[in-house]
């Protein structure tokens, strides 16, 4: 019995801290938009105008949004970053291989993620022969 008790509370700490690491990871997103540039800004909303209403409520509360590759049906998750920022997911959500392209241009983030969208959604073949693969941290 106590053993069973104990599985439930770590259960419950790990969400807990998961919860605590989401709130964490939004709050320093805010605190980088308040901080942007007027190019920056311009690409967080064109790319907000992008997106489906779940992929907007998923970066909004986490700063990513998943994907489906529009050829394998794969989900890939989408970090708001510029490079190093995409991971193909597994059945059960979980970060199995990272992949990094990005268009030639010096672009700020929001304009990159969008193109990476649109590739992954509309020529996710294309898009993965040019890729380079990395394994993901764990974090």
């Amino acid at each position: 019995m106590s053993a069973r008790l104990l599985s439930a509370a770590g259960q419950r700490i790990r969400w807990l801290l998961g919860r605590v690491a989401r709130s964490a990871h939004a709050a320093r997103s805010w605190h980088r938009q308040q901080r942007c540039t007027e190019s920056e800004l311009r690409g967080i909303k064109l790319l907000r105008e992008w997106l489906s209403p779940a992929q907007l409520a998923q970066f909004d509360l986490y700063g990513y949004f998943d994907v489906v590759g529009c050829d394998s049906g794969k989900t890939y998750r989408i970090c708001y970053r510029s490079g190093t920022n995409i991971y193909e997911l597994d059945r059960d959500g979980r970060r199995k291989v990272g992949w990094c392209f990005v268009p030639v241009d010096m672009l700020v983030a929001g304009d990159v993620v969008l193109a990476q969208k649109i590739a992954l959604e509309t020529g996710e073949r294309r898009a993965l022969a040019v890729a380079r693969n990395f394994m993901p941290s764990w974090h």
